[in-house]
């Protein structure tokens, strides 16, 4: 995702209102996030597909990530034999 440009990113919501189809060409366009403002305060964020896809996917990353770092502070940890063994048992011996 892209970095917002003040100059160009910022705008109030009755400019957005005015001229939404033109803003949602330049957002399809551009995948620059832009930021809508209502009595001067930042009201909302409007992302393309693509930057939202790419936001919420690095969001499970790293959710995944600090899960994982819970279970292994907390014991919640296999070694690596036992878990070569168990696929062992479920899914019988590797081909090689």
């Amino acid at each position: 995702m892209q970095n917002v440009r003040v100059s160009k990113n910022i705008i109030p919501v009755s400019e957005f209102k005015s001229r939404a189809a033109e803003w949602l060409r330049r957002l399809r366009k551009t995948s620059e996030p832009l930021v809508i403002t209502q009595n001067g305060k930042a009201a909302a964020v409007l992302l393309s597909p693509s930057a939202y896809d790419e936001l919420t996917e690095r969001y499970r990353f790293m959710m995944a990530v600090e899960e994982g770092l819970a279970d292994a502070g907390a014991g919640r940890t296999s070694s690596h034999e036992d878990v070569v063994a168990e696929m062992r048992d479920r899914f019988g011996a590797a081909n090689d």
